[in-house]
């Protein structure tokens, strides 16, 4: 090995497209600066960002009735994947009682990602999970009717088992937190 080869610097990991894999902040943790399609695939650092799709910071801090509200309306709206960065702020925020009503609702909302997505087993699969965690809290401050998330869920991921994708139109990919 030679002098040289000692002082190099290993190269930075890198995309398909020979940009930086992932954002970091300062102090190392990833951050997702890339502008993201509405789905939440990331799209090339030069694409512009997209006016309608929903951009949730990183450091997003919310209490869980500002989570339900933001959260919710994402998820009415068809941005599961930007519902569910919502749900997993509140998650990693919220003291331990109630932790895993969001660590279920983000789960759902990933697998609603993954429908719109085209995954149905990835979607089945986190839709009754997310529903296993929050059928545990009928009742929460949030006002989150934990009862109807899991039943749709639920339903959902059967249609998806016995029909694939395409029996579940992506209307029905569109859930309420509360009963409307």
């Amino acid at each position: 090995m030679t002098d040289r080869d000692q002082s190099a610097e290993p190269a930075p990991d890198r995309d398909r497209a020979g940009e930086p894999a992932r954002d970091r902040d300062p102090g190392g943790r990833a951050r997702n600066a890339r502008p993201r399609d509405e789905l939440g695939r990331p799209l090339p650092r030069s694409a512009p960002a997209d006016q309608d799709t929903p951009h949730i910071p990183d450091d997003l801090a919310v209490t869980p009735a500002e989570a339900a509200e933001l959260g919710g309306r994402l998820l009415a709206e068809g941005h599961p994947f930007h519902a569910h960065e919502v749900f997993e702020a509140a998650w990693k925020s919220t003291p331990a009682p109630d932790r895993e009503l969001w660590r279920g609702l983000a789960q759902i909302a990933v697998g609603l990602t993954h429908a719109r997505r085209g995954n149905a087993r990835g979607a089945a699969a986190l839709l009754r999970r997310g529903a296993g965690h929050v059928r545990q809290y009928p009742v929460n401050d949030a006002g989150v009717d934990a009862a109807r998330m899991a039943a749709q869920a639920e339903e959902i991921a059967a249609r998806i088992d016995r029909g694939g994708l395409a029996a579940v139109p992506d209307s029905d990919l569109r859930l309420s937190l509360r009963e409307p």
